[in-house]
């Protein structure tokens, strides 16, 4: 018989997080299987899980391939009707599982979930990374309720419902293992970073749907792996997001609004060097350079993938005029 659930932490030199946190992930994951798939961590990793963890099955991979081939190497390996995709950084609560457990069980045509996200580190707060369920504007713009930008809402129980989303955070995803695959996985070639968009893109365009249930809760501590200031992490969103948009749009509207996220991105461009953060700058240089020049490549991706449609989740706006100009700083504000 296929397991029920398997809990997957994918690792890359987090020794510390895997001590802090997976206690509460063996104590609170009702006997379902928990996996630490390790992407050729350098620090002592490996030792530790075997050392102290040696019941919790452990996958090594050969060399660090991203979060995205990360995961699909290791889920793979891994039998399950539901996988849940978890940062190594993520405390886990009490009944965290059975809310979404249940709620994928009654509702088949829903491909993936996530739990609230709050921040570990001010636990009155939601947390950046996927909040209380994430959308995108007409411009590719993320943005999740709870989280616009850099604004964060306190949790005063706003979000303590069951609410359709746009996109699950890879933070903690709970995700249907046969729809995943039907898929094909996260995107390999997006290393990191927007690759759990592009998946529920992908499910929303395949007709199936995806949630937020508010019932479950997860502290989450963010940037754990790869600091927010990091012109890496910058490089990966402006092109990810790029190859994003290419990929999901819709034919008419690819191109132009590529077109105005040239000119946007041309400003948050300009703000990185009047901040003196040259390499970030330089990082959406790189993004764009080697997005344009691989065009043909993901062209092909498109081509896979030819159930483009605008849905509902999609806010009808642009997220950055609202927000600087409208002064809209809540997801209520957004969509009233």
């Amino acid at each position: 018989m296929t397991p029920k659930v398997a809990v997957v932490i994918l690792n890359y030199n987090g020794r510390a997080f895997l001590e802090k946190f997976l206690p509460s992930v063996i104590q609170y994951s009702d006997h379902h299987a928990i996996v630490v798939a390790d992407n050729a961590s350098t620090d002592d990793s490996i030792d530790f899980m075997k050392n102290t963890y040696p019941e919790v099955r452990l996958i090594e991979m050969e060399r660090n391939t991203g979060f995205s081939q990360g995961y699909n190497i290791a889920l793979k390996d891994i039998e399950a009707e539901y996988y849940v995709l978890l940062n190594s950084d993520v405390e886990v609560t009490p009944q965290w599982l059975q809310p979404m457990v249940e709620f994928m069980d009654t509702h088949p045509q829903v491909a993936a979930c996530q739990p609230k996200i709050k921040a570990f580190h001010c636990k009155s707060d939601f947390e950046y990374a996927g909040a209380a369920g994430g959308f995108i504007d007409k411009l590719g713009y993320p943005f999740c309720r709870g989280r616009i930008f850099d604004e964060i809402e306190a949790d005063k129980g706003q979000y303590n419902d069951i609410y359709e989303i746009f996109w699950a955070t890879g933070a903690c995803m709970f995700v249907r293992a046969s729809l995943y695959w039907q898929q094909g996985g996260l995107d390999n070639d997006f290393f990191a970073h927007m690759e759990e968009i592009d998946l529920c893109w992908r499910f929303k365009n395949a007709g199936y749907q995806v949630y937020y249930v508010g019932t479950s809760e997860v502290y989450h501590v963010g940037g754990g792996t790869l600091p927010k200031s990091n012109p890496r992490k910058t490089y990966l969103n402006f092109r990810n997001n790029l190859a994003l948009l290419y990929k999901n749009l819709p034919k008419g509207k690819v191109w132009a609004t590529l077109w105005w996220r040239f000119w946007l991105d041309g400003v948050a461009w300009l703000h990185f060097m009047l901040k003196g953060q040259v390499k970030d700058a330089l990082a959406i240089s790189r993004a764009y350079w080697k997005f344009y020049t691989n065009v043909r490549f993901w062209q092909k991706k498109r081509k896979s993938n030819p159930n483009y449609a605008i849905h509902p989740q999609m806010l009808g706006q642009s997220l950055v005029f609202a927000y600087f100009f409208k002064k809209k700083r809540r997801f209520h504000d957004l969509i009233s």
